[in-house]
């Protein structure tokens, strides 16, 4: 039992308050003149010491400058946060009661804020890696990586010995309030005024304020603990918060391994998407009738190339499509290539390594041998990694014997965050990536080198090749690509809902069609397939479920206070 504590009010910290309500206001407002998308993240800055690491941890990330100058970053971050941390304690303290010593505040939130910097860092180099490939997955393991690591040092800085000790439920409880009320007000803030989001601002700052004083309230409570015997101080002088959490991250590694292994599914896979589709197709041609038939195949009077995303091998994953599609020449791209009679060759989930422009370049040399072999001009089918393809197909190669495109979960906006080359060598968060994809290869089918091509050429060309299609629509007025001889190509747009965590935060284009669906595996879905084949057949597609687009903005705006904060990008009008 901790001593009896005075009785007062959470008001009558006046100065807890405005501390936390002002820090927070200063950054939102320094944001908004800088950086207005990014200013999601500032009520974090006034947050409990765990929370408000991740906050910096991810500010450090955006700087892709030398390793000496981020080490000097650090350093200086670390000072702002350990002096911030102590003077929202110490305002926050119950009057009466002795406050800790300031030099022992200071160590133990220093100490905290550079544990949890090295435990989220996987985290943080996860949302990283999503702000320059924009697509779910990564940043769905890195939310509740990030989770669990802040809720397992709830406590952490504040507690006598908070390194021995479990959380507190309180303390627990205090810090997803104040995660709750960031991610609300990143939810709303994009959709406010200047003033209102300052205004929602302040508010999760007192928000802050309170859950400061919640767990001032319980540290004051608690008391050195005494063991007379020695098993009892060995046991209990295990730091027992650490290993709760890094035991955190090795369960997303085994988790990792096990979803590379087979012994874990995930909902949509390779396997399960083909498994649908054939069986769609196969019900589909039953219920079709010869004359239904001629019809579909006399509409479609393109050909078909199928680009798959990561992990695709080649060549039969676009059958299920051609089942629906009968006397349409339906073909899956290669990540390898065409052998010397023109033909796809065959290769494995390995292959998709490739740099963007010998991408975009083999689609195009696809797309061309697909045309010449048939006779028709080319609809392509695109999907994940596949849309990063059509992207550079078009910036390299315009003017192809293109009629319709259709995108399928796709990578919108990549190259967010870049890290080039620094004069001195790679920068953390380049090395930091390079780490992780390195060791999640290494568990993979995919080889130690994992996306290593594929990331470096994101960060170097993504960003140019979506902004030059992006131009390009513009640039005729309609919002129509065209290609050879100046024929519209029709666009075709599927976006599933999982992904609205990575999408920028801006309106989503009336066109696009937003499915209940996770990334990938869309050609396979049974919602999904029936819609591309309608569209191919030469069939006008719209979106009737509002309710989904308004979720996935929603979604979109709440993720934006755990992604990276987005310090350039733009919403196209």
């Amino acid at each position: 039992m901790g001593p009896e504590l005075p009785a007062e009010g959470f008001l009558r910290h006046k100065g807890l308050i405005l501390t936390a309500a002002a820090g927070a206001v200063v950054e939102g407002g320094l944001l908004t003149l800088l950086a207005p998308n990014a200013r999601s993240v500032a009520p974090q800055v006034t947050a409990l010491p765990s929370l408000a690491a991740y906050h910096d941890l991810r500010w450090l990330f955006t700087d892709t400058q030398s390793w000496p100058w981020f080490a000097g970053l650090v350093a200086v971050v670390l000072a702002a946060r350990a002096v911030l941390d102590v003077a929202l304690l110490r305002l926050a303290w119950p009057s009466g009661v002795p406050a800790p010593r300031l030099g022992r505040s200071l160590l133990s939130c220093a100490a905290l804020t550079v544990l949890a910097w090295l435990l989220l860092t996987p985290a943080a180099t996860l949302v990283f890696g999503v702000a320059m490939l924009p697509f779910s997955w990564p940043f769905l393991a890195a939310f509740p990586i990030m989770l669990g690591i802040v809720a397992a040092l709830s406590h952490g800085g504040l507690v006598t010995a908070w390194w021995r000790r479990l959380p507190p439920a309180r303390a627990v409880l205090w810090l997803l309030g104040s995660f709750a009320a960031a991610t609300v007000a990143a939810a709303v803030i994009s959709h406010l005024s200047t003033a209102g989001a300052l205004a929602v601002t302040a508010l999760v700052g007192l928000v802050n304020a309170r859950a400061w004083y919640g767990l001032a309230l319980v540290a004051a409570r608690v008391q050195p603990r005494a063991y007379e015997s020695v098993p009892a101080r060995l046991v209990f002088s295990l730091p027992f918060a650490p290993i709760a959490a890094l035991t955190v991250v090795a369960l997303f590694f085994g988790l990792a391994r096990l979803l590379f292994t087979g012994a874990i599914e995930l909902p949509i896979s390779p396997s399960s998407s083909a498994e649908a589709a054939t069986s769609l197709a196969g019900d589909a041609l039953k219920a079709a009738s010869a004359t239904g038939a001629a019809t579909a195949a006399a509409a479609t009077a393109s050909a078909v190339l199928v680009v798959g995303g990561w992990g695709s091998p080649c060549c039969d994953a676009a059958d299920s499509l051609g089942g629906l599609l009968p006397g349409v020449p339906v073909r899956q791209f290669s990540y390898v290539g065409l052998d010397a009679d023109g033909r796809p060759i065959p290769s494995g989930a390995s292959a998709e390594d490739v740099s963007l422009p010998v991408l975009g370049d083999r689609v195009a040399a696809q797309v061309r041998a697909l045309h010449a072999a048939s006779g028709r001009p080319v609809a392509v089918v695109a999907e994940s990694e596949g849309t990063l393809g059509v992207y550079a197909m078009l910036a390299r190669d315009p003017g192809l014997p293109l009629s319709d495109v259709v995108l399928l979960s796709p990578i919108v906006d990549p190259g967010q965050l870049t890290y080039p080359p620094a004069k001195d060598g790679s920068s953390a968060s380049e090395a930091a990536l390079d780490e992780l994809n390195h060791l999640v290869g290494g568990m993979s089918p995919y080889g130690p080198d994992g996306a290593a091509n594929l990331f470096s050429s994101v960060s170097q060309v993504g960003a140019a090749y979506y902004d030059d299609l992006i131009a390009a629509a513009g640039a005729t007025g309609d919002g129509v690509i065209r290609g050879a001889g100046g024929k519209p190509v029709r666009w075709l747009v599927v976006v599933p809902l999982a992904d609205a965590v990575t999408l920028p935060e801006c309106a989503l284009p009336s066109g696009v069609i937003v499915v209940s669906a996770f990334h990938g595996g869309l050609l396979g879905d049974p919602a999904v397939l029936p819609m591309v084949t309608s569209f191919l057949s030469g069939h006008q597609v719209s979106d009737t479920d509002d309710q989904l687009r308004e979720a996935a903005e929603l979604i979109t705006s709440a993720a934006t206070a755990w992604r990276m904060p987005d310090t350039s990008s733009t919403c196209q009008q």
